[in-house]
């Protein structure tokens, strides 16, 4: 992360002094600048432009986030607006970013390598390019690969000091999701999807109609007698067929010859039938949105942690007597409300209640998905400390409804941290200490 300095000039000569030993470094320049000879020539090592609370903006550093905004629209094929104009727009966003990083820094915020790492990895995927692909092409268009990861690790700073302060403003209430999710909008958003595969057989005059027909329907049998749809139409020998993955779309988005199709059940293939441009086979690849169901498990645990005055073999040890307590009769709640460690669900008897996959870490679904109903597992470890549970129930439950509070929730929210984060960011600005020189 960028160092927070404190910078002044002397004689025309900058001095960086870091907080802390000030007025050492700054006694020391002193005394060096006043040992030069007096017709030497001053060397001016960067501009201060701006400042910001306790930093500045360089001159520096607004040329290289021009030079940018200009590179890139001229890559574009865009016309750059006046100079002047984009350094202004830059130095009001600096200044901006400036204050953030301020605040990030004072509240602690850090982002180690290892995050860094899978970010820049991420942009590498979404660029469709291998790590050493994105560098590759970094030093191709003169960009520091170096210098790029401080700019995303700078990127993601400011995204989780605006996320960790905008979203504290951020309401939602059940009545807001519900009334969203009655309204024209809600209803689009939430409509079923479909995938849909599809080929045509097309018919190139009307004495073709007839053998186009034919071959429809024996390509459809096959598929009837398990082949699978793709190796049929990819096969064909009778003319070249391609079979084309619609993606995922809403009935509404679909053509209106396929409206019907919605009903089709998942990896079932329709028969053919016929349009103007020829004949159609499609298959439903598969459904989201809507009937959406889960396995979920009911289940209750004891959690005990290894601590300085209870090593790991002496935990395991009290998690497999209270184990044996158990079977041996005593109440599986009465014994979690006593004994576990986990705050959140001590009081309740160590109650997680309704759970689908997914929502537990690994250790802990892999042993409640081995553990019959109405039996208490043996003792196991995750990254919590050691475990046991009971199963109590398990459901297959329609989760739609859940789903779509969820999107409602999610796209509520993003619309409403659009103006809010705006508004906070006018907020900083308005109380910020700027002078800009």
């Amino acid at each position: 992360m960028k160092a927070f300095w404190d910078m002044k000039t002397l004689n025309n000569t900058m001095i960086i002094t870091q907080p802390g030993i000030k007025s050492v470094l700054a006694l020391v320049f002193a005394l060096l600048i006043q040992a030069m000879p007096a017709n030497a020539e001053s060397i001016l090592i960067d501009q201060v432009i701006a400042i910001v609370d306790d930093d500045v903006v360089l001159a520096s550093e607004l040329q290289e986030r021009t030079q940018q905004v200009i590179d890139n629209m001229t890559k574009a094929g865009q016309q750059p607006p006046e100079l002047t104009e984009i350094q202004q727009q830059m130095l009001d966003q600096l200044i901006l970013e400036n204050i953030q990083l301020q605040m990030a820094a004072r509240a602690g915020v850090r982002i180690g390598d290892e995050q860094l790492n899978a970010s820049v990895q991420r942009i590498a995927n979404q660029n469709q390019m291998s790590l050493g692909e994105f560098q590759a092409a970094l030093a191709q268009d003169g960009v520091s690969y170096a210098a790029t990861r401080e700019q995303i690790r700078r990127e993601l700073i400011l995204q989780r000091i605006q996320q960790g302060s905008v979203n504290q403003r951020i309401q939602i209430t059940e009545q807001e999701i519900a009334n969203f999710l009655e309204t024209e909008e809600g209803i689009n958003l939430t409509a079923p999807e479909y995938r849909l595969l599809h080929t045509l057989i097309p018919v190139t005059g009307s004495d073709n109609e007839e053998q186009a027909r034919l071959y429809a329907d024996q390509l459809y049998l096959q598929i009837q007698q398990g082949q699978d749809y793709a190796d049929v139409v990819n096969n064909s020998t009778q003319i070249k067929l391609n079979g084309s993955d619609l993606g995922w779309r809403k009935a509404t988005d679909l053509p209106s010859i396929f409206a019907q199709l919605t009903a089709l059940e998942k990896g079932k293939t329709a028969e053919p039938f016929k349009s103007d441009s020829g004949y159609h086979l499609v298959k439903m690849l598969d459904t989201r949105g809507d009937g959406v169901t889960v396995d979920q498990t009911k289940a209750q645990h004891i959690l005990l942690k290894a601590s300085a005055i209870r090593d790991e073999a002496a935990t395991e040890a009290a998690i497999n007597d209270l184990r044996q307590r158990i079977i041996d009769g005593e109440d599986f709640s009465t014994l979690a409300r006593e004994h576990s460690e986990d705050i959140g669900s001590a009081t309740e008897g160590g109650d997680l209640s309704w759970t689908s996959p997914g929502q537990l870490v690994g250790a802990f679904q892999d042993a409640m998905d081995n553990t019959k109903i109405d039996e208490v597992s043996p003792a196991f470890q995750s990254q919590f400390g050691w475990h046991i549970l009971k199963v109590n129930d398990r459901r297959n439950q329609d989760v739609s409804e859940d789903m779509h509070k969820n999107i409602a929730q999610n796209f509520i929210h993003q619309r409403k941290y659009d103006g809010e984060l705006q508004d906070w960011l006018q907020k900083i600005r308005d109380e910020a200490y700027v002078d800009v020189k």
